[in-house]
Protein backbone atom coordinates (compact mmCIF):
# COMPACT_ATOMS: atom_id res chain seq x y z
CA UNK A 1 0.00 0.00 0.00
CA UNK A 2 1.04 3.57 -0.78
CA UNK A 3 1.97 5.76 2.09
CA UNK A 4 0.64 9.26 2.67
CA UNK A 5 3.63 10.40 1.50
CA UNK A 6 3.97 8.50 -1.81
CA UNK A 7 0.65 9.63 -2.24
CA UNK A 8 0.65 12.75 -2.24
CA UNK A 9 3.46 14.43 -2.98
CA UNK A 10 4.61 12.46 -6.28
CA UNK A 11 3.98 15.94 -7.87
CA UNK A 12 7.74 16.70 -7.02
CA UNK A 13 9.50 12.90 -6.86
CA UNK A 14 11.70 13.74 -9.42
CA UNK A 15 13.06 16.43 -7.71
CA UNK A 16 15.78 15.15 -5.65
CA UNK A 17 17.56 13.27 -8.70
CA UNK A 18 17.06 16.42 -10.67
CA UNK A 19 18.82 18.49 -8.11
CA UNK A 20 21.69 15.68 -7.95
CA UNK A 21 22.01 15.85 -11.38
CA UNK A 22 22.34 19.69 -12.04
CA UNK A 23 24.85 19.34 -9.26
CA UNK A 24 27.12 16.78 -10.70
CA UNK A 25 27.03 18.55 -14.26
CA UNK A 26 29.64 21.38 -15.02
CA UNK A 27 29.21 25.57 -14.52
CA UNK A 28 28.80 26.93 -17.77
CA UNK A 29 29.20 30.83 -16.92
CA UNK A 30 28.18 33.61 -19.44
CA UNK A 31 31.61 35.40 -21.05
CA UNK A 32 30.21 38.61 -19.02
CA UNK A 33 30.28 36.80 -15.83
CA UNK A 34 33.56 35.26 -16.04
CA UNK A 35 35.25 35.29 -12.33
CA UNK A 36 38.36 36.99 -14.87
CA UNK A 37 36.45 39.84 -15.42
CA UNK A 38 38.20 42.91 -13.55
CA UNK A 39 34.79 43.84 -12.33
CA UNK A 40 34.08 41.15 -10.25
CA UNK A 41 37.75 40.83 -9.25
CA UNK A 42 36.86 44.79 -7.32
CA UNK A 43 33.62 43.66 -5.84
CA UNK A 44 35.26 40.92 -4.14
CA UNK A 45 38.36 43.42 -2.77
CA UNK A 46 36.15 46.76 -2.98
CA UNK A 47 33.18 44.84 -0.98
CA UNK A 48 35.10 42.68 0.94
CA UNK A 49 37.03 45.06 2.73
CA UNK A 50 33.88 46.73 4.10
CA UNK A 51 32.40 43.05 5.46
CA UNK A 52 32.97 41.42 8.64
CA UNK A 53 35.12 38.70 8.71
CA UNK A 54 32.65 36.02 8.04
CA UNK A 55 31.05 37.01 5.89
CA UNK A 56 32.06 35.71 2.33
CA UNK A 57 31.71 36.28 -1.66
CA UNK A 58 30.98 33.83 -3.84
CA UNK A 59 31.54 34.76 -7.62
CA UNK A 60 30.51 32.54 -10.80
CA UNK A 61 32.65 29.08 -11.38
CA UNK A 62 32.46 28.51 -7.44
CA UNK A 63 30.86 25.95 -6.46
CA UNK A 64 29.51 27.94 -3.53
CA UNK A 65 28.10 30.02 -5.92
CA UNK A 66 26.39 27.70 -7.91
CA UNK A 67 24.81 26.10 -5.00
CA UNK A 68 23.55 29.57 -3.30
CA UNK A 69 22.15 30.60 -6.58
CA UNK A 70 20.11 27.28 -7.26
CA UNK A 71 15.97 28.25 -6.34
CA UNK A 72 13.83 25.46 -5.91
CA UNK A 73 11.70 26.67 -9.17
CA UNK A 74 13.81 25.61 -12.09
CA UNK A 75 12.20 28.38 -14.48
CA UNK A 76 13.12 31.31 -12.15
CA UNK A 77 16.45 32.11 -13.51
CA UNK A 78 17.85 35.51 -11.61
CA UNK A 79 21.05 36.67 -12.95
CA UNK A 80 23.62 36.82 -10.15
CA UNK A 81 27.36 38.96 -10.88
CA UNK A 82 27.94 37.80 -6.62
CA UNK A 83 26.83 36.16 -4.16
CA UNK A 84 27.37 37.59 -0.76
CA UNK A 85 26.75 36.02 2.43
CA UNK A 86 26.14 37.94 5.19
CA UNK A 87 26.48 37.30 8.91
CA UNK A 88 25.03 40.21 10.48
CA UNK A 89 22.75 43.45 9.81
CA UNK A 90 25.87 45.97 9.37
CA UNK A 91 26.71 43.30 6.63
CA UNK A 92 23.53 43.75 4.92
CA UNK A 93 23.35 47.40 5.06
CA UNK A 94 26.75 47.27 3.62
CA UNK A 95 25.97 45.29 0.80
CA UNK A 96 23.07 47.37 -0.42
CA UNK A 97 24.93 50.62 -0.18
CA UNK A 98 27.79 48.98 -1.96
CA UNK A 99 25.32 47.77 -4.49
CA UNK A 100 23.83 51.32 -4.98
CA UNK A 101 26.84 53.00 -5.40
CA UNK A 102 27.87 50.59 -8.36
CA UNK A 103 23.97 50.87 -9.67
CA UNK A 104 23.88 47.00 -9.25
CA UNK A 105 20.11 45.51 -8.15
CA UNK A 106 19.99 42.98 -5.27
CA UNK A 107 18.11 40.60 -3.97
CA UNK A 108 17.59 38.90 -0.88
CA UNK A 109 17.65 34.93 -1.04
CA UNK A 110 16.71 32.59 1.73
CA UNK A 111 15.59 29.32 0.87
CA UNK A 112 14.94 30.26 -2.67
CA UNK A 113 11.19 29.64 -2.82
CA UNK A 114 10.06 32.89 -4.23
CA UNK A 115 8.36 32.22 -7.39
CA UNK A 116 7.47 35.57 -9.07
CA UNK A 117 8.34 35.60 -13.02
CA UNK A 118 9.33 39.37 -12.10
CA UNK A 119 12.35 37.24 -10.62
CA UNK A 120 13.43 36.63 -14.33
CA UNK A 121 13.83 40.29 -14.96
CA UNK A 122 16.97 40.44 -12.58
CA UNK A 123 20.50 40.62 -14.39
CA UNK A 124 23.94 41.44 -13.19
CA UNK A 125 22.79 42.24 -9.64
CA UNK A 126 23.46 41.20 -6.55
CA UNK A 127 22.16 38.11 -3.88
CA UNK A 128 22.28 39.12 -0.17
CA UNK A 129 22.29 34.96 0.89
CA UNK A 130 20.96 35.46 4.47
CA UNK A 131 20.82 32.24 5.24
CA UNK A 132 23.84 32.70 8.08
CA UNK A 133 21.48 35.14 9.75
CA UNK A 134 20.19 31.67 11.83
CA UNK A 135 20.37 32.90 15.22
CA UNK A 136 17.19 31.68 17.68
CA UNK A 137 17.21 32.92 20.71
CA UNK A 138 14.22 32.64 22.92
CA UNK A 139 12.63 35.19 25.60
CA UNK A 140 13.01 34.44 29.04
CA UNK A 141 9.20 34.26 29.56
CA UNK A 142 9.21 32.25 26.72
CA UNK A 143 6.17 33.77 25.10
CA UNK A 144 8.76 35.04 22.40
CA UNK A 145 11.43 34.55 20.70
CA UNK A 146 14.50 36.78 18.66
CA UNK A 147 14.86 35.20 15.12
CA UNK A 148 17.48 36.26 12.33
CA UNK A 149 16.23 36.98 9.03
CA UNK A 150 17.32 33.18 7.66
CA UNK A 151 15.55 31.29 9.84
CA UNK A 152 13.22 28.77 8.57
CA UNK A 153 10.63 26.77 9.72
CA UNK A 154 12.29 23.27 10.36
CA UNK A 155 15.02 24.39 12.77
CA UNK A 156 12.34 26.87 14.45
CA UNK A 157 10.01 23.81 15.59
CA UNK A 158 12.03 21.59 16.51
CA UNK A 159 14.52 23.90 19.09
CA UNK A 160 10.53 25.51 20.43
CA UNK A 161 9.74 21.90 20.66
CA UNK A 162 12.36 21.45 23.30
CA UNK A 163 11.19 23.84 25.45
CA UNK A 164 7.41 23.23 25.09
CA UNK A 165 6.81 25.78 22.48
CA UNK A 166 5.51 26.41 18.88
CA UNK A 167 5.19 29.42 16.42
CA UNK A 168 3.19 30.41 13.56
CA UNK A 169 4.85 28.74 10.54
CA UNK A 170 4.54 27.61 7.12
CA UNK A 171 3.14 24.07 6.42
CA UNK A 172 6.09 22.89 4.24
CA UNK A 173 8.61 23.21 6.84
CA UNK A 174 11.93 23.98 4.40
CA UNK A 175 10.26 27.61 3.60
CA UNK A 176 11.60 30.41 5.79
CA UNK A 177 9.63 32.69 8.23
CA UNK A 178 10.07 36.30 6.75
CA UNK A 179 9.64 35.01 2.99
CA UNK A 180 6.32 33.43 4.26
CA UNK A 181 5.36 35.86 6.42
CA UNK A 182 6.26 39.35 4.67
CA UNK A 183 3.10 37.81 2.08
CA UNK A 184 1.05 36.62 4.60
CA UNK A 185 2.35 33.28 5.49
CA UNK A 186 -0.59 30.35 5.92
CA UNK A 187 -0.10 27.43 8.10
CA UNK A 188 -2.06 24.77 10.37
CA UNK A 189 -1.94 26.77 13.66
CA UNK A 190 -3.39 29.94 11.82
CA UNK A 191 -6.93 29.08 13.14
CA UNK A 192 -5.37 29.21 16.78
CA UNK A 193 -2.53 32.40 16.37
CA UNK A 194 -3.58 33.58 12.85
CA UNK A 195 -0.75 34.27 9.72
CA UNK A 196 2.69 33.98 9.80
CA UNK A 197 2.28 38.14 9.29
CA UNK A 198 0.63 38.10 12.27
CA UNK A 199 3.15 36.92 15.03
CA UNK A 200 5.57 39.59 14.19
CA UNK A 201 6.22 41.60 16.92
CA UNK A 202 9.32 43.81 15.73
CA UNK A 203 11.76 43.75 12.97
CA UNK A 204 15.07 44.84 12.32
CA UNK A 205 15.40 45.89 8.73
CA UNK A 206 17.73 47.36 6.43
CA UNK A 207 15.76 49.47 3.93
CA UNK A 208 16.75 50.46 0.17
CA UNK A 209 19.13 53.31 0.95
CA UNK A 210 20.77 50.51 3.16
CA UNK A 211 19.67 52.10 6.72
CA UNK A 212 19.33 49.79 9.35
CA UNK A 213 15.79 50.77 11.49
CA UNK A 214 13.63 49.03 13.62
CA UNK A 215 9.42 48.88 12.94
CA UNK A 216 6.99 48.06 15.29
CA UNK A 217 3.01 49.25 16.23
CA UNK A 218 4.82 52.10 17.79
CA UNK A 219 8.63 53.01 15.44
CA UNK A 220 7.68 53.29 12.05
CA UNK A 221 4.39 51.81 12.30
CA UNK A 222 3.47 52.28 8.76
CA UNK A 223 6.67 50.35 7.35
CA UNK A 224 5.43 48.06 10.25
CA UNK A 225 2.03 47.69 8.20
CA UNK A 226 3.44 47.43 4.69
CA UNK A 227 6.12 44.86 5.84
CA UNK A 228 2.84 42.43 6.84
CA UNK A 229 1.84 41.17 3.42
CA UNK A 230 3.41 43.36 0.90
CA UNK A 231 7.40 43.33 2.56
CA UNK A 232 8.85 42.12 -0.22
CA UNK A 233 8.88 45.05 -1.65
CA UNK A 234 10.40 47.87 1.13
CA UNK A 235 13.14 45.66 2.76
CA UNK A 236 15.38 43.04 3.67
CA UNK A 237 14.35 41.88 7.70
CA UNK A 238 17.71 40.47 9.31
CA UNK A 239 15.69 40.34 12.66
CA UNK A 240 12.76 40.05 14.35
CA UNK A 241 10.91 39.09 17.55
CA UNK A 242 8.22 36.77 17.18
CA UNK A 243 5.17 35.36 19.42
CA UNK A 244 5.71 31.83 20.73
CA UNK A 245 2.88 29.66 22.13
CA UNK A 246 2.82 26.66 24.17
CA UNK A 247 2.39 23.31 22.65
CA UNK A 248 -0.09 20.69 21.80
CA UNK A 249 1.28 17.95 22.59
CA UNK A 250 -0.93 15.56 20.28
CA UNK A 251 -1.25 15.83 16.26
CA UNK A 252 -3.42 13.76 14.53
CA UNK A 253 -3.17 13.43 10.47
CA UNK A 254 -5.33 11.34 8.13
CA UNK A 255 -5.48 10.73 4.72
CA UNK A 256 -7.94 9.26 1.99
CA UNK A 257 -7.95 8.81 -1.53
CA UNK A 258 -10.52 8.76 -4.02
CA UNK A 259 -11.40 7.83 -7.78
CA UNK A 260 -13.27 10.59 -9.89
CA UNK A 261 -16.64 9.30 -9.30
CA UNK A 262 -16.43 10.61 -5.44
CA UNK A 263 -15.83 14.02 -6.21
CA UNK A 264 -19.00 15.19 -5.60
CA UNK A 265 -19.00 13.64 -2.19
CA UNK A 266 -16.07 14.80 -1.06
CA UNK A 267 -16.35 18.10 -2.21
CA UNK A 268 -19.88 18.56 -0.38
CA UNK A 269 -18.12 16.94 2.68
CA UNK A 270 -15.49 19.43 2.52
CA UNK A 271 -17.84 22.59 2.34
CA UNK A 272 -19.95 20.93 5.30
CA UNK A 273 -16.73 21.16 7.80
CA UNK A 274 -15.28 24.45 6.47
CA UNK A 275 -18.68 25.97 6.97
CA UNK A 276 -18.30 29.32 5.35
CA UNK A 277 -15.59 29.90 7.58
CA UNK A 278 -16.38 28.24 10.53
CA UNK A 279 -14.11 25.36 10.15
CA UNK A 280 -13.08 23.75 13.86
CA UNK A 281 -9.57 26.44 14.61
CA UNK A 282 -7.44 23.31 15.22
CA UNK A 283 -8.10 21.40 11.71
CA UNK A 284 -6.58 21.78 8.43
CA UNK A 285 -7.89 20.17 5.33
CA UNK A 286 -5.48 20.32 2.17
CA UNK A 287 -7.12 17.96 -1.21
CA UNK A 288 -5.44 17.75 -4.19
CA UNK A 289 -6.35 16.32 -7.62
CA UNK A 290 -2.75 14.31 -8.19
CA UNK A 291 -1.81 11.40 -10.08
CA UNK A 292 -0.17 8.67 -7.88
CA UNK A 293 1.12 5.81 -10.17
CA UNK A 294 0.68 2.98 -7.39
CA UNK A 295 -2.84 3.17 -8.13
CA UNK A 296 -3.49 4.21 -11.84
CA UNK A 297 -2.33 6.57 -14.45
CA UNK A 298 -6.01 8.82 -14.02
CA UNK A 299 -5.81 11.52 -11.41
CA UNK A 300 -7.41 10.84 -8.17
CA UNK A 301 -8.45 13.13 -5.20
CA UNK A 302 -6.19 12.89 -2.00
CA UNK A 303 -8.18 14.46 1.04
CA UNK A 304 -5.23 15.31 4.01
CA UNK A 305 -6.32 16.12 7.47
CA UNK A 306 -4.25 17.30 10.16
CA UNK A 307 -5.80 17.73 13.47
CA UNK A 308 -3.93 19.64 16.51
CA UNK A 309 -5.46 17.11 19.22
CA UNK A 310 -5.92 13.54 19.58
CA UNK A 311 -7.68 11.28 17.05
CA UNK A 312 -10.87 10.79 19.40
CA UNK A 313 -11.49 14.54 19.20
CA UNK A 314 -10.40 14.15 15.57
CA UNK A 315 -13.05 11.09 14.81
CA UNK A 316 -16.03 13.42 14.40
CA UNK A 317 -14.38 15.12 11.04
CA UNK A 318 -13.05 12.46 9.64
CA UNK A 319 -15.31 9.87 10.08
CA UNK A 320 -17.78 11.38 7.16
CA UNK A 321 -14.23 11.21 5.06
CA UNK A 322 -14.19 7.35 6.14
CA UNK A 323 -17.57 6.53 4.79
CA UNK A 324 -17.08 7.37 1.40
CA UNK A 325 -14.79 4.31 0.97
CA UNK A 326 -11.58 5.43 0.12
CA UNK A 327 -9.30 3.18 -1.96
CA UNK A 328 -6.45 4.19 0.40
CA UNK A 329 -6.68 5.02 4.05
CA UNK A 330 -3.51 6.11 5.74
CA UNK A 331 -3.37 7.76 9.60
CA UNK A 332 -1.18 8.44 12.29
CA UNK A 333 -0.82 10.22 15.45
CA UNK A 334 2.56 12.18 16.32
CA UNK A 335 3.98 15.39 17.78
CA UNK A 336 3.83 18.36 16.47
CA UNK A 337 7.76 18.65 15.69
CA UNK A 338 7.60 15.38 13.56
CA UNK A 339 4.26 15.98 11.74
CA UNK A 340 5.74 17.39 8.52
CA UNK A 341 8.30 14.37 8.10
CA UNK A 342 5.55 12.02 9.06
CA UNK A 343 3.51 13.30 6.44
CA UNK A 344 5.90 14.47 3.71
CA UNK A 345 6.38 17.92 3.75
CA UNK A 346 9.23 18.21 5.91
CA UNK A 347 12.78 19.52 4.81
CA UNK A 348 14.29 15.82 2.99
CA UNK A 349 10.51 14.90 1.38
CA UNK A 350 10.94 15.78 -2.41
CA UNK A 351 8.12 18.98 -2.05
CA UNK A 352 11.23 20.85 -0.90
CA UNK A 353 14.19 19.68 -3.16
CA UNK A 354 15.46 21.68 -6.08
CA UNK A 355 15.40 20.74 -10.09
CA UNK A 356 11.96 20.94 -11.19
CA UNK A 357 10.16 24.31 -12.68
CA UNK A 358 6.99 25.20 -11.24
CA UNK A 359 4.00 27.88 -11.99
CA UNK A 360 1.62 28.22 -9.50
CA UNK A 361 -1.89 29.86 -10.39
CA UNK A 362 -3.66 30.44 -6.77
CA UNK A 363 -7.76 32.17 -6.26
CA UNK A 364 -9.04 32.84 -3.07
CA UNK A 365 -12.52 31.76 -3.00
CA UNK A 366 -15.81 31.09 -0.64
CA UNK A 367 -16.55 27.58 -1.06
CA UNK A 368 -16.08 24.97 -3.50
CA UNK A 369 -18.15 24.71 -5.91
CA UNK A 370 -19.15 21.66 -7.69
CA UNK A 371 -19.72 22.23 -10.76
CA UNK A 372 -16.45 23.97 -11.80
CA UNK A 373 -14.71 21.74 -10.13
CA UNK A 374 -15.65 18.61 -12.30
CA UNK A 375 -14.79 21.58 -14.63
CA UNK A 376 -11.03 21.93 -13.00
CA UNK A 377 -10.73 18.02 -13.29
CA UNK A 378 -11.22 18.30 -16.94
CA UNK A 379 -8.92 20.96 -17.29
CA UNK A 380 -6.31 18.75 -15.33
CA UNK A 381 -7.01 15.54 -16.85
CA UNK A 382 -6.63 17.44 -20.49
CA UNK A 383 -2.96 19.04 -19.47
CA UNK A 384 -2.22 15.69 -18.29
CA UNK A 385 -3.27 13.35 -21.09
CA UNK A 386 -1.31 15.76 -24.12
CA UNK A 387 1.44 16.88 -21.66
CA UNK A 388 2.45 14.13 -20.27
CA UNK A 389 5.67 16.18 -18.70
CA UNK A 390 3.15 17.39 -16.17
CA UNK A 391 2.06 14.51 -14.95
CA UNK A 392 3.90 15.61 -11.04
CA UNK A 393 1.30 18.53 -11.26
CA UNK A 394 -1.40 19.27 -9.21
CA UNK A 395 -4.54 21.38 -8.20
CA UNK A 396 -4.34 22.05 -4.41
CA UNK A 397 -7.49 22.75 -2.76
CA UNK A 398 -6.39 24.35 0.54
CA UNK A 399 -8.32 24.58 3.78
CA UNK A 400 -6.55 26.46 6.37
CA UNK A 401 -9.03 26.90 9.38
CA UNK A 402 -9.58 31.17 9.39
CA UNK A 403 -10.71 31.60 12.68
CA UNK A 404 -7.44 33.45 13.88
CA UNK A 405 -7.20 34.66 10.50
CA UNK A 406 -10.54 37.07 10.86
CA UNK A 407 -9.85 37.47 14.29
CA UNK A 408 -7.37 40.37 13.00
CA UNK A 409 -8.82 43.82 12.10
CA UNK A 410 -8.03 43.71 8.18
CA UNK A 411 -6.74 47.36 8.45
CA UNK A 412 -4.24 46.08 10.49
CA UNK A 413 -1.80 44.63 8.43
CA UNK A 414 -1.37 45.26 4.31
CA UNK A 415 -2.73 41.56 3.99
CA UNK A 416 -5.85 42.11 1.94
CA UNK A 417 -7.86 39.00 1.69
CA UNK A 418 -8.99 37.74 5.38
CA UNK A 419 -12.28 37.14 3.54
CA UNK A 420 -10.70 34.22 1.51
CA UNK A 421 -12.31 30.96 3.20
CA UNK A 422 -10.08 28.66 0.81
CA UNK A 423 -7.65 28.72 -2.09
CA UNK A 424 -7.43 26.97 -4.74
CA UNK A 425 -4.03 26.78 -6.58
CA UNK A 426 -3.09 24.79 -10.18
CA UNK A 427 0.59 23.77 -8.96
CA UNK A 428 2.07 23.26 -12.69
CA UNK A 429 5.33 20.88 -11.43
CA UNK A 430 6.92 20.17 -14.89
CA UNK A 431 11.15 19.15 -15.78
CA UNK A 432 13.09 22.69 -17.12
CA UNK A 433 11.65 23.85 -20.56
CA UNK A 434 11.04 26.79 -22.46
CA UNK A 435 8.59 25.21 -24.05
CA UNK A 436 6.71 24.06 -20.51
CA UNK A 437 6.88 27.38 -19.36
CA UNK A 438 4.48 28.57 -22.16
CA UNK A 439 1.90 25.66 -21.66
CA UNK A 440 2.12 26.17 -17.66
CA UNK A 441 0.37 29.21 -17.75
CA UNK A 442 -2.34 28.55 -20.64
CA UNK A 443 -3.95 25.97 -18.28
CA UNK A 444 -2.90 28.12 -15.56
CA UNK A 445 -4.76 31.05 -16.34
CA UNK A 446 -7.83 28.53 -17.71
CA UNK A 447 -8.12 26.99 -14.38
CA UNK A 448 -8.35 30.43 -12.07
CA UNK A 449 -10.39 31.61 -14.50
CA UNK A 450 -12.93 28.41 -13.73
CA UNK A 451 -12.16 28.24 -10.47
CA UNK A 452 -13.11 32.52 -9.92
CA UNK A 453 -16.51 31.46 -11.86
CA UNK A 454 -17.54 29.45 -9.58
CA UNK A 455 -16.98 31.75 -6.68
CA UNK A 456 -20.24 33.71 -4.90
CA UNK A 457 -21.49 36.21 -7.53
CA UNK A 458 -19.83 39.56 -7.67
CA UNK A 459 -16.89 38.31 -5.60
CA UNK A 460 -13.21 40.02 -6.93
CA UNK A 461 -10.73 37.60 -8.38
CA UNK A 462 -8.40 37.41 -4.73
CA UNK A 463 -4.55 35.81 -5.30
CA UNK A 464 -1.68 35.02 -2.76
CA UNK A 465 0.95 37.02 -3.05
CA UNK A 466 3.18 33.93 -2.05
CA UNK A 467 1.66 31.72 -4.82
CA UNK A 468 0.94 34.40 -7.50
CA UNK A 469 2.36 33.94 -10.86
CA UNK A 470 3.59 37.28 -11.55
CA UNK A 471 1.06 39.04 -14.00
CA UNK A 472 -2.28 39.29 -11.70
CA UNK A 473 -2.93 43.19 -11.36
CA UNK A 474 -2.10 45.30 -8.34
CA UNK A 475 -5.85 45.10 -6.51
CA UNK A 476 -5.71 41.23 -7.13
CA UNK A 477 -2.33 40.82 -5.44
CA UNK A 478 -2.82 43.28 -2.93
CA UNK A 479 -6.98 44.48 -2.27
CA UNK A 480 -9.37 46.02 -3.71
CA UNK A 481 -9.65 48.84 -1.32
CA UNK A 482 -8.80 52.13 -2.85
CA UNK A 483 -7.37 53.46 1.02
CA UNK A 484 -5.35 50.48 0.80
CA UNK A 485 -3.63 50.79 -2.75
CA UNK A 486 -2.95 54.49 -2.08
CA UNK A 487 -1.51 53.79 1.10
CA UNK A 488 0.90 51.05 -0.46
CA UNK A 489 1.96 53.12 -3.39
CA UNK A 490 2.55 56.47 -1.02
CA UNK A 491 4.75 53.67 1.59
CA UNK A 492 6.62 52.67 -1.76
CA UNK A 493 7.84 55.95 -2.87
CA UNK A 494 8.44 57.03 0.60
CA UNK A 495 10.67 53.56 1.73
CA UNK A 496 11.84 52.86 -1.82
CA UNK A 497 11.37 55.13 -4.13
CA UNK A 498 13.49 53.98 -6.95
CA UNK A 499 12.31 50.51 -7.09
CA UNK A 500 15.07 48.28 -5.47
CA UNK A 501 12.70 45.72 -4.52
CA UNK A 502 10.43 45.56 -7.24
CA UNK A 503 11.45 41.75 -8.27
CA UNK A 504 8.60 40.21 -6.21
CA UNK A 505 5.08 41.55 -7.13
CA UNK A 506 6.16 45.28 -7.50
CA UNK A 507 4.04 48.05 -6.09
CA UNK A 508 5.39 50.52 -8.52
Amino acid sequence: MYTFRSAILFAVSLSARIAAAQNNASVRVPAYLNPTVPGLNRIQHELGSQLSRAAKIYLPGNASYSDATTRWNGAMHPNFAAVVVPTNDQDVAAIVRYANLKKLPFFAVNRGHGSSIDLNKLRHGISIYVQKLDSITIASDSQSAVLGGGVYAGPLIKTLAKKGKIAATSAVTCVGIVGAGLGGGMGMYQGLYGLVADNFLEMTIVTADGSIVTANDRRNADLFWAMRGAGHNFGIVTSYVYKTYDSIPTWYAASYQYTHDKLDAVFTELNRLNNNGRQPKELTTYTVFAINPGVSNQPVIIVSMWYAGPSTSALRYTLPFLNLNPILINNQTVTYANLADAVGIGIKSPICQSGMSHASFPIGIQQFNLTTTHQIWDLYSDLITKHPEFKGSVVQFEGYPIRGVQAIDGAKTAYAHRGDNLLVAFQATYPPSPHSDDIAPLYGHQISSVVHAGDAPGRPLNTYVNYAYGDETLEQVYGYEEWRIQKLRKLKKQWDPYGKFNWFHPIL
